[in-house]
């Protein structure tokens, strides 16, 4: 059963900013669910193959931020890599008819895995099924329940792109509220080359599978939380991942 809903409102967000060529990086904001208003950041990555679109972790865009979306390219293919995000892949599928593809969680609203979910992907990605994009390949991290992935491009010494897993957040920035700057470090967020502490509390994800992360071939990490790691990545996270 789904229970469509409204599509949230665009928050407030940054510039597409073109990291590596084709791949561009834009950063958001979202309130989290509870008693206390806390709005925090969150990142998409957007990746182009020729005329065509990818969006990884969506963040919907206000007017202007469209406009420039729709200069680089057509929307096609829209990736859902953490079961806490998603809430605007179906904004762009109704207004692109882009294809969705999501790890094997529902769409939930809030914290709520048990909830009645509000959009059905068009494709899980899960045993045979690939991603629809050149060059990369698709990580599950099966132990954790709902389902988390990640994305690791075949280029620039590789490129790891993360949901909720691979955090790097070393400061509140700017799209904190005043109660988020309270309470996320007091909470572990605030962290470089963090582990996402709320994600591992809640999902429960195996160790050994986290460790195992760090035979992946990368260089880079462009988390949906914090800022791009650009360089020495791997170096950088294995300290957190093999203190686990």
């Amino acid at each position: 059963m789904t229970t469509p809903r409204p599509f949230p409102d665009a928050q407030k967000h940054g510039d597409l900013e073109e990291l590596f060529p084709d791949i561009f990086f834009v950063t958001g904001t979202v309130a989290l669910p509870g008693l206390l208003p806390l709005r925090i950041s969150r990142n998409m990555t957007v990746l182009r193959h020729g005329s065509e679109l990818t969006l990884v972790n969506s963040v919907r865009l206000d007017s202007s931020g469209l406009e420039a979306l729709d200069k680089l390219g057509e929307v096609k293919n829209i990736i859902r890599l953490a079961a806490f995000h998603g809430m605007d892949d179906p904004f762009y599928k109704d207004r692109y008819g882009a294809t969705v593809w999501s790890v094997d969680a529902p769409y939930f609203a809030g914290f709520d895995s048990k909830s009645d979910p509000y959009f059905h992907p068009d494709n899980i990605v899960k045993g045979d099924v690939k991603i629809p994009t050149k060059g990369a390949e698709f990580v599950n991290i099966n132990s954790a329940k709902p389902n988390e992935g990640l994305m690791l491009l075949d280029r620039d010494g590789g490129i790891l792109i993360a949901g909720d897993s691979l955090q790097n957040w070393d400061k509140p920035d700017q799209n904190f509220s005043f109660l988020a700057r309270l309470m996320m470090p007091r909470m572990g967020f605030i962290k470089p080359c963090n582990v996402g502490p709320g994600w591992r509390k809640a999902t429960k994800p195996d160790a050994s599978e986290i460790k195992a992360i760090l035979d992946l071939g990368f260089e880079h990490v462009l988390p949906a939380h914090g800022a791009p790691v650009i360089g020495d990545a791997k170096k950088r996270y294995a300290p957190v991942i093999n203190a686990l």
